[in-house]
């Protein structure tokens, strides 16, 4: 391609695989460095490990990374927020259908959402269902069963029974539900969410399977959270089985908020409308088989989109940016892939102490949103420029959609 934009990294020693970064005009942490590098060290890697502009240090792996692995996986490397990702639809709706006040339309929103955390997560939680509704279970019940899993590892039961409480809700942190306009000032609504607590409790469980087998095996790496499940092994058969599984929960998931977000829109403005002129639900957390220089190999995408060759995905800014609907090129230096977001510029902890709450509301004027302390760590100075994360990553996709938000529901 005469429009690479990827930078080549030779590998650091005998053995290593190489890295290939999108990261022009992006800063990158010196940690982010060693676990790329830590990455490219293990024995099972394919080809290279491509790194996208938004890449920053990660628990187990680095947050923007591509790993093509084959004839292993790693746990910690997909993570525990298993299958999160994107959805966005945009409607028929225009600027003008919407009401001069969108407080309403934000508290019908977070009132059709359960969101956030309370009770650590018992039954009196406010981000799950107490009572779930039929469409929870109808949700939970449409996809594939994991019994066969559970019998095998019984300790996933007790999350797994928690499940039809935490299907179509948003969870904590940098999930959201989000109205934005178009270049067009066409309304869309988009959402960012996962797998919830049974997602979690999936990989922290085959994260610690793992680990247990590098010790059984004497294996020694250079990171114990890069412990790996060998492919042709029952633990790794049973991980693929409910990573899946999870993956596809996510997806459930999403569909879910997406319809009683709508239905908030709704109720708001007391008329009916289009709701999927286009749309996307994509994942940036996951692993699953695909077909790269020639060969099947396992690919995680740890914060990363696949952006396959006219496939339509989403980038989001942070809170108070744009976001983007883009398509891919199918540039397989990346393994088809693009970023998942601006990337974090700073930890949370960071974050509070750098930014003010005046900092905030003045970042955030433009959207209808909280602007309290509990999210100071959201703010959009924690992220980095989705601008310059874009531009270093023209030749994987191309715009479609620029969104800015009008309406930020954050977990």
């Amino acid at each position: 391609m005469s429009n690479e934009q990827f930078q080549f990294h030779a590998p650091a020693a005998k053995g290593h695989a190489p890295l290939k970064t999108w990261t022009r005009g992006v800063a990158v942490e010196p940690e982010a460095w060693t676990q790329l590098r830590n990455v490219a060290a293990l024995p099972f890697i394919h080809r290279h490990v491509a790194a996208m502009p938004d890449v920053h240090w990660g628990k187990g792996a680095t947050v923007g990374s591509v790993i093509a692995t084959s004839g292993a996986i790693v746990p910690a490397a997909v993570g525990v927020d298993i299958g999160c990702g994107m959805m966005a639809c945009r409607t028929d709706l225009s600027a003008s259908d919407l009401p001069d006040s969108l407080a309403g339309l934000r508290s019908a929103i977070e009132a059709a959402v359960p969101h956030g955390r309370t009770d650590n997560g018992g039954t009196n939680d406010r981000g799950a269902w107490g009572d779930p509704p039929a469409s929870a279970v109808a949700a939970l019940q449409s996809g594939k069963s994991l019994e066969p899993v559970l019998e095998r590892h019984p300790r996933l039961r007790k999350a797994y029974g928690r499940a039809v409480h935490h299907i179509g809700t948003l969870g904590t942190g940098n999930h959201f539900v989000e109205v934005c306009l178009d270049e067009a000032d066409r309304v869309w609504v988009m959402l960012h969410s996962g797998s919830r607590g049974v997602g979690n409790a999936i990989g922290m469980h085959f994260i610690a399977m793992a680990k247990r087998e590098m010790e059984r095996w004497f294996v020694t790496l250079p990171d114990p959270d890069l412990a790996y499940l060998p492919e042709n092994t029952p633990l790794f058969g049973d991980y693929v089985q409910a990573v899946g599984w999870a993956q596809d929960f996510a997806l459930r998931n999403r569909s879910l908020m997406m319809a009683n977000a709508m239905d908030a829109l709704r109720a708001t403005l007391g008329r009916d409308f289009a709701a999927s002129v286009v749309a996307v639900n994509c994942h940036h957390n996951y692993v699953r088989k695909e077909r790269h220089f020639g060969d099947e190999v396992w690919v995680t995408r740890k914060g990363a989109v696949r952006a396959g060759l006219g496939e339509l995905g989403i980038i989001p800014g942070s809170m108070g940016a744009r976001s983007f609907i883009v398509r891919g090129k199918g540039n397989s230096d990346s393994f088809e892939s693009c970023s998942h977001g601006a990337g974090r510029a700073m930890s949370r902890n960071e974050a509070r102490r750098r930014f003010s709450l005046a900092d905030h509301e003045a970042a955030t004027a433009h959207v209808e949103c909280r602007k309290d302390a509990d999210v100071l760590d959201e703010t959009p100075g924690a992220y980095k420029p989705i601008d310059a994360v874009m531009a270093a990553q023209s030749d994987l996709v191309e715009i479609v959609h620029t969104l800015r938000q009008i309406v930020c529901v954050k977990g």
